[in-house]
């Protein structure tokens, strides 16, 4: 049997407000079908929305999902993957509220997508982008079903009580990752079962920060690409994915 050929993948950016603030997000979708599908939102690591992250949403985009990256800092706000990006995350590091505005307000774009099922969402980040998958897991919003953080950081917002979450989580974990230590891992195993959460914690043993970055090669840091571990990884996100959105990934 001849093989099937990838189906062709439509980019576009899409403008949306949040308060004041314009942001761009960057949208992928196979173009052989106007049916909606199950989307899934990207959270950018520190850097901000970058070619990597439009690469995920492609992939995703392949797998028969929306893949819609999100735009935390703002259009044309974006950080070099070898810098040091901590101005531009720091604001929303010290502002959770304004991190969550911004998240809902990426959300909401999303959903008013044509081809996107405002029933049947999910989050996946990176670093940075792990804590805004999570943090919009805390406030479950409508039809967010998941959330995944690769690698991410895990503590609470302290926004005041946390109301049960809806949103089924997925952390993906390198053990030796010095930006979230056990402590903190124990910590959020107990905020998402006290908030009675259906939550996983994938643990990679070895596995450091940045993980499934091939360009991370920093390990004195505890910044290091583990190919097992990204691959690993990227397994049960397609698994979880399949499961929460009820969508057989291609």
């Amino acid at each position: 049997m001849p093989l099937q050929s990838p189906p062709p993948i439509h980019t576009e950016r899409l403008d949306h407000a949040e308060g004041e603030t314009i942001c761009e997000a960057y949208v992928a979708h196979d173009a052989s079908s106007a049916a909606k599908r199950p989307c899934v939102l990207i959270a950018h690591a520190w850097a901000g929305q970058n070619e990597a992250m439009h690469e995920k949403a492609v992939e995703l985009a392949g797998l028969g999902y929306l893949g819609f990256a999100l735009d935390v800092y703002g259009k044309g706000v974006r950080g070099g993957e070898m810098e040091d990006n901590s101005r531009l995350m720091a604001p929303f590091l010290e502002d959770r509220g304004l991190l969550r505005r911004r998240l809902l307000a990426g959300l909401a774009a999303a959903r008013q997508h044509p081809l996107a099922d405002p029933d049947r969402i999910a989050v996946i980040g990176y670093c940075f982008g792990g804590l805004c998958a999570l943090d919009l897991a805390r406030s479950s919003p409508p039809g967010l079903r998941g959330a995944v953080s690769f690698h991410g950081l895990l503590r609470p917002p302290n926004l005041g009580p946390q109301a049960p979450i809806t949103t089924k989580v997925l952390v993906l974990h390198g053990w030796e990752d010095p930006m979230a230590p056990p402590a903190d891992v124990l910590a959020l195993a107990r905020e998402l079962t006290e908030a009675r959460a259906d939550w996983q914690i994938h643990a990679y043993g070895h596995a450091m920060h940045a993980f499934t970055y091939p360009g991370a090669n920093l390990p004195h840091a505890g910044i290091q690409y583990d190919a097992a571990a990204a691959r690993r990884s990227w397994a049960a996100m397609r698994s979880f994915l399949e499961e929460v959105l009820e969508h057989r990934a291609g």
